[in-house]
């Protein structure tokens, strides 16, 4: 009888699952700060490994206790799950972080049943919580009121916001910081006594870095404000700089960047909050941007499918050179380009699939330094074939026909990851002014060399497996040949035996599978002289051995390299 199915039972199995996840994500992230203080830089690197796989660890576990706890033909009695979902619900409505919940319910229905059962009845395809509590102001937040001193606002906020290890000078950081703020908003507002400073009430950290969230606001006008702070080991906290400018703290919160870890009591009203201050970021973007990357991958897909009900878009190939790996769709109205596997690879492509997917999974557990595109990967997707191009649906068919298939009126995508889209660089460079493509090379340099800092070897450096981002940033997002920076076996050319050496079309010395040869990227990297040269004069050391030689010898000595994911600037205000 219906009755006697265990609906409840098994809602609170799941949910004590997800407390129990939640629990160890608090751990993990409420360590942060002391990582900070202690300057514990490779541990930081760790705990932010673990908690992305946190997660999956989790519902694997969940998902087998319950196997174990019900007969199968108990607990896949599919026709009964709308019973749990409900059951479900009762028990999570008074929650503070019940949308989390609820994306945790369907990856523990995911791990159960295959994708063939998704639908809304008995998971939450769409929420059943409220919109986003997008307050006045929210009570996570501290309030300053400055009434014409903000000098002194700001003096509160450092005394606030203290940690164990004491500021190197704070007297100098006050100083630079108000001429920072005075230089970056109009001379009006330092003035007005209607002034508010609004800070998140808990640090942010990432990386080496640790940041104060917020904004400033008038009657009329706000800003978004953030306050880098730096641990100089053995001379104190350093605050770093003071920004306002909102391109800039988007990029702080970018897609390309590895996750704050951040104490975080109401997520929702959090997320709000920073909607507020960051109005073109998509709510996805935000949960994952402080780790909750799972329901970021939700309302991704609630965002997707909304879309694709609401407007005549239909899926086409994604512009730029056409993969030797992966072929790449897109949605000319939706900022995401979908990445399927080839069924079959370029004879010059020296992998196959399973370490395409293994590199993949990889980039969402390393420190992506701004210049690596974040993926979501996903199984399954069921798309209306009137939603795809008929050139696109024939060539996805054609290069996948493993992956991509079409039963009925829809398409089956087996397997894809999700990226932000950007402009491929080599399309940029060919149709930017002269100042455009020397700022795209001057960049497209910095984020190999930051990259490399970040212990990756991006392995394929083409422009075309570049990316431009609509703030102007290269961005990485070909990842079938990385690997780890310290992998790679960086050599000079040997000197040629014979002249005739030079002159064969095979090299006269011996190449084994991870030897590298930097002199030969010129010709590899650039087609066209102009560019070849102007990148030589900006970055002509990633073509020296000794370079990334170098850099591997720092990163085996265990130093954590600094990449600040904003501009930085002197006591003079000049950029450095």
């Amino acid at each position: 009888m219906p009755q006697q199915w265990p609906a409840s039972a098994i809602a609170a199995f799941i949910l004590e699952g997800f407390d129990d996840y939640r629990e160890q994500f608090r751990q993990i992230t409420n360590g942060a700060r002391v990582r900070f203080e202690q300057a514990l830089w490779q541990e930081i690197q760790d705990a932010s490994a673990a908690r992305i796989a946190l997660y999956e660890k989790c519902v694997s576990t969940v998902s087998r206790q319950l196997r174990e706890a019900y007969a199968a033909e108990v607990l896949l009695e599919v026709e009964q799950w709308p019973l749990v979902k409900s059951a479900y619900i009762a028990l999570i409505n008074l929650r503070d972080d019940d949308e989390l919940a609820e994306t945790w319910f369907n990856s523990i229905f995911c791990g159960l049943f295959s994708h063939d059962q998704i639908n809304d009845g008995c998971m939450f395809i769409h929420t059943t919580r409220p919109a986003l509590r997008v307050n006045a102001r929210t009570p996570q937040t501290r309030l300053y009121e400055p009434k014409g001193d903000v000098e002194q606002a700001l003096r509160q906020i450092f005394e606030d916001f203290s940690f164990e290890v004491g500021y190197e000078n704070l007297e100098r950081d006050l100083s630079r910081l108000l001429k920072q703020l005075r230089q970056s908003l109009p001379d009006w507002v330092c003035k007005d006594p209607d002034l508010r400073i609004e800070l998140f009430a808990s640090r942010l950290y990432r990386n080496k870095g640790a940041y104060l969230v917020g904004r400033i606001y008038t009657c009329d006008e706000q800003w978004p404000l953030v306050i880098p702070l730096l641990h100089r080991e053995g001379q104190g906290i350093q605050a770093d700089a003071l920004i306002t400018d909102e391109a800039e703290v988007s990029i702080i919160f970018s897609f390309t960047r590895s996750y704050f870890m951040v104490r975080v009591g109401y997520p929702a009203e959090f997320v709000g909050f920073l909607k507020r201050i960051l109005p073109g970021k998509h709510i996805a973007e935000l949960y994952t941007s402080i780790g909750f990357y799972k329901h970021g991958k939700s309302e991704f897909y609630r965002s997707l499918i909304d879309h694709l009900a609401t407007t005549d878009d239909k899926f086409v190939m994604a512009p730029g050179v056409r993969g030797m790996v992966m072929s790449v769709f897109t949605l000319p109205g939706f900022n995401t380009v979908f990445k399927i596997i080839k069924d079959r690879f370029s004879p010059s492509k020296n992998v196959d699939r399973n370490t395409v997917v293994e590199k993949y999974r990889l980039v969402k557990t390393v420190d992506r330094v701004g210049r690596m595109a974040d993926t979501q990967e996903f199984a399954d997707f069921r798309f209306p074939l009137s939603k795809f191009d008929p050139e696109c649906l024939a060539e996805l068919l054609e290069v996948a026909p493993s992956t991509v298939e079409v039963n009925g009126d829809t398409v089956l995508v087996r397997h894809c990851w999700t990226e932000r889209r950007m402009t491929p660089l080599n399309l940029y460079v060919e149709s930017g002014s002269e100042a455009q493509v020397r700022e795209a090379l001057d960049d497209y340099g910095l984020a190999i060399k930051q990259l490399a800092a970040a212990n990756i070897f991006p392995g394929d450096m083409l422009l075309k497996n570049f990316g431009v981002t609509r703030h102007g940033r290269v961005v990485f997002y070909d990842y079938d040949e990385i690997c780890f920076l310290t992998e790679a076996n960086f050599r000079r050319i040997p000197q040629a035996r014979y002249p005739e050496d030079e002159m064969s079309s095979e090299p006269w010395y011996s190449i084994a599978p991870m030897d590298v040869f930097p002199e030969e990227f010129p010709p590899f990297l650039f087609a066209n002289m102009q560019q070849r040269k102007l990148f030589n004069e900006l970055h002509g050391e990633l073509y020296d051995a000794d370079y990334w030689k170098s850099l591997q010898e720092a990163i085996r000595a265990g130093k954590v390299i600094d990449v600040f994911p904003y501009r930085r600037k002197d006591q003079a205000g000049r950029e450095y």
